[in-house]
C-alpha cells in the first residue's frame, strides 16, 4: 500500500508508536522480549481472566470462527498488560523461532516487543490494524495483524483481541471483524453482570438489530439510576452517557420503563426527540433498593457539566482562549480547536455549549477518524431507505440533521474524507443537508465547532484537506495547551482528584507524587492525569495517594533524574526503590543496570522486591 493510499491518522499512529520503541531503547533489529511469567504466576493470572477467557471462547467465537475458518489466521485474547490468555486458529504460520510469542503468558508491550497490534491498540486506546513493515521490529515482520481493546463496565481497558496472520489481511475488514468481536465480548460481560439484579434496555435505529453486537445496552435499578452502559450506546445518543437519572436521556417516564412486556419491542425517543426501537429486560431477582447517594461506579450518579470560566485555573493561554470563546458564545463564528490528544478539546466545546443559548438543544460530537471512510457520508448527511444495500428500510437522519439548533462538534476533522469534505462545504454555504438517494434538501441551524490533533494548515498545503473548507471552519483558531506546559499544573491535579475520589477518600495526594506530577511529560495529556489518579485512588482507598500507588506506565514516561539521585550510594538503593514506588523497570533504567543485578543488590540490603 503506498503512502498516498494511507489514512494520515493512522500514518501519525504508527510514527507515535516507533517513537516510543526508541525511546524505550530499541532499534529495528532488537529481539522480542515475551518476558514469560513463572509457572505459578501463570496459573494465577489464567485463574484471575477466567470468565474472560471463557466469555470469548463460548459466546463470542462461535459466532465469528466460521467467517475466519477459511482464513489462515490466529485469534488472540491478550490482557491489560499485553499478556495472551489464550488462542485459537491455525498456528502454522509460526516458526520454531517465533513460538515463544505465542504461548500464554506471553507479553506484547511496546516496549518489549516494539509496534504491534495488541501492544498498540493498548498504548493509544483504540483498534488499530499493522502491517507486515510496519511492526519496529524486523523480526515480527512476518505478520500483519488487527487488534481491538475490550472495555468493563466501568468503561477501564481489560483486555485486547487481536487477529494476525503471516498472509495479507485486509485492514477494513479485518478490523471490522475484530472490532464487532470486541464489542460483543463487552457486551456479553455486562449481561453477565447485571442482568440478574438489573433492568437492561437495548435500543438501536433498526428493529432488526436489537440482538446485534452495535445495539446500545443501559443499565438500570428499580429506582431509574443508571448504572452502566456500553460504549455503543454514547455513540447512538451523540455524547458520553452520563450515569443520573434514565429520564435524562429517554423521553419516557421511569414507570412506563418499568411496566413494559419484557422483552417486547417498543418506540423510544431521547431527550434529544432522536427515535430508536427498544426493548427492556426485567432482572430475575431485583437489586436492593439503593438509597438516593447510590454510586455504582467512580463516576458520580448526577455530574455537573462542565462550566467554560472553571476550565482554566490561571494559565495564561487557557484563559485566552476561555475569554476569546466567551465572546462568540451567540455569534456565527465557527471555531477550530487545535491542541494534542488529550488536551480536553471535546471538554472545552461541551462546556461552550452549554454557555450558550443552546444549551437546551442537542450536542452532537462527532469522531471523524473513528467513523469508516465508507460511513462517514452516510452517518454525517443521513440517506433515504434502500439508498444503498444493506441501507435501513427506514433511512437515517444523519447526526448534521440531528445537531439542528444545537451544536454540531467535529473532532479529529482532518481524517474526514476529500470526498466528504466537499459535501460539508456545500451543507455549511447552503445551511441545507442532502441525504444520500434523495432530491430533497432539508434546511439545518447548527452552531459548528471543529478539532484537531495536528496543524491543519499543512494539510492544506500538502492537499490533505480543502483550502475552502478550512476558511469556512476557522472563523476563529484557539490553541489548548498540553498539560505538560500549563502553569496551573497543580491546581488541575487536585481538582481532578477532587472529580475522581471517592466520598470516604479525603486524605488527598502526597507531596512526593505532586512532585512527580510536576516533572512529569504526560504525553496523553489531561486524559492519562484523570487515568492515573483512577488508578492511584483505588489503590490508596483511604490513604493518600504515594508512589506505590501509581501505575507502572506512569514512570516510564518520566525524566530519568526525577526524584532519584544521579549516582546513589551502594547503601541508598532502598530509599531510591521506595522514591520510585517500587518500580524495578524504571529504577533498573534510571540506574543502568540490568534487573536481575538491582534485584541482587536489593536483596543484599534486605529489600525484598
Amino acid at each position: 500500500m503506498t503512502e498516498a493510499a494511507r489514512a494520515p491518522a493512522h500514518d501519525t499512529l504508527i510514527q507515535e508508536s516507533w517513537s516510543r520503541c526508541r525511546d524505550y531503547g530499541l532499534t529495528h533489529q532488537s529481539s522480542p522480549r515475551f518476558d514469560p511469567p513463572a509457572v505459578g504466576e501463570l496459573s494465577a493470572l489464567l485463574e484471575s481472566r477466567q470468565a474472560l477467557v471463557q466469555t470469548t471462547h463460548q459466546e463470542v467465537l462461535p459466532y465469528y470462527g466460521t467467517i475466519l475458518a477459511n482464513s489462515n489466521c490466529l485469534i488472540m485474547l491478550a490482557d491489560d498488560q499485553g499478556r495472551l490468555l489464550q488462542s485459537w486458529g491455525d498456528q502454522r504460520f509460526i516458526e520454531p523461532r517465533q513460538a515463544a510469542g505465542f504461548v500464554a503468558g506471553a507479553s506484547w508491550l511496546e516496549r518489549y516487543t516494539g509496534t504491534n497490534a495488541i501492544g498498540t491498540a493498548l498504548s493509544c486506546g483504540q483498534a488499530v490494524h499493522i502491517q507486515h513493515d510496519e511492526h519496529f521490529l524486523k523480526a515480527n515482520r512476518f505478520m500483519t495483524g488487527s487488534a481491538s481493546p475490550i472495555f468493563d463496565e466501568q468503561r477501564r481497558m481489560i483486555a485486547v483481541l487481536d487477529v494476525s496472520s503471516d498472509s495479507y489481511l485486509p485492514p477494513a475488514h479485518t478490523l471490522g471483524m475484530v472490532k464487532m468481536m470486541s464489542q460483543s465480548v463487552e457486551n456479553r460481560l455486562l449481561l453477565k453482570l447485571f442482568a440478574d439484579q438489573y433492568h437492561l434496555l437495548s435500543f438501536n435505529t433498526s428493529l432488526d438489530n436489537l440482538d446485534s453486537p452495535w445495539a446500545g445496552l443501559v443499565v438500570f435499578d428499580e429506582q431509574g439510576h443508571v448504572v452502566s452502559a456500553n460504549r455503543r450506546a454514547d455513540n447512538l445518543l451523540g455524547h458520553a452517557l452520563t450515569y443520573g437519572a434514565i429520564e435524562q436521556l429517554f423521553d419516557v417516564p421511569l414507570q412506563q420503563l418499568l411496566n413494559q412486556p419484557d422483552g417486547q419491542p417498543f418506540s423510544l425517543r431521547t431527550s434529544g426527540h432522536f427515535r430508536f426501537h427498544a426493548r427492556v429486560r426485567r432482572p430475575a431477582r431485583p437489586a436492593p433498593i439503593q438509597p438516593r447517594d447510590f454510586r455504582p461506579q467512580a463516576t458520580p450518579s448526577t455530574p455537573q457539566e462542565p462550566q467554560l470560566h472553571t476550565l482554566s485555573a490561571g494559565d495564561a493561554r487557557m484563559d485566552k482562549a476561555v475569554r476569546q470563546a466567551e465572546r462568540l458564545l451567540e455569534k456565527d463564528i465557527p471555531i477550530l480547536i487545535q491542541g494534542e490528544t488529550g488536551a480536553g478539546k471535546e471538554v472545552f466545546v461541551k462546556a461552550l455549549h452549554q454557555a450558550s443559548s443552546r444549551a437546551n438543544q442537542p450536542f452532537i460530537a462527532v469522531n471523524c477518524a473513528a467513523i469508516p471512510a465508507e460511513l462517514v457520508e452516510s452517518e454525517l448527511f443521513g440517506y433515504e431507505k434502500g439508498a444503498f444495500t444493506g441501507a435501513s428500510q427506514k433511512g437515517h437522519v444523519g447526526l448534521i440533521r440531528k445537531a439542528h439548533k444545537g451544536t454540531l462538534f467535529l473532532d479529529e476533522i482532518g481524517d474526514m474524507p476529500l470526498r466528504v469534505q466537499a459535501r460539508l462545504l456545500r451543507v455549511l454555504q447552503e445551511r441545507c443537508v442532502q441525504p444520500l438517494g434523495s432530491s430533497e434538501l432539508h434546511p439545518v441551524d447548527v452552531r459548528l465547532v471543529s478539532a484537531t490533533n495536528r496543524p491543519l494548515r499543512q494539510d492544506v498545503d500538502s492537499g490533505q484537506f480543502r483550502a475552502d473548507l478550512y476558511y469556512r471552519i476557522s472563523g476563529l483558531n484557539l490553541e489548548l495547551p498540553p498539560l505538560r506546559e500549563r502553569s496551573d499544573k497543580q491546581a488541575l491535579f487536585q481538582r481532578l482528584w477532587e472529580q475522581h475520589r471517592e466520598p470516604h477518600q479525603r486524605a488527598g495526594i502526597s507531596r512526593e507524587v505532586l512532585e512527580l506530577f510536576q516533572h512529569h511529560p504526560w504525553p496523553g495529556n489531561l486524559r492519562q492525569l484523570s487515568s492515573v489518579l483512577r488508578v492511584a485512588l483505588a489503590m490508596a482507598d483511604d490513604q493518600a495517594i504515594r508512589a506505590e500507588h501509581l501505575p507502572d506506565d506512569f514512570f516510564l514516561d518520566l525524566p530519568t533524574d526525577t526524584t532519584l539521585q544521579a549516582r546513589p550510594e551502594p547503601d541508598d538503593l532502598a530509599s531510591q526503590y521506595q522514591a520510585c514506588g517500587g518500580n524495578i523497570s524504571y529504577l533498573a533504567r534510571h540506574l543502568g543496570l540490568s534487573r536481575n543485578t538491582l534485584y541482587k543488590r536489593l536483596r543484599e540490603q534486605g529489600v525484598r522486591p
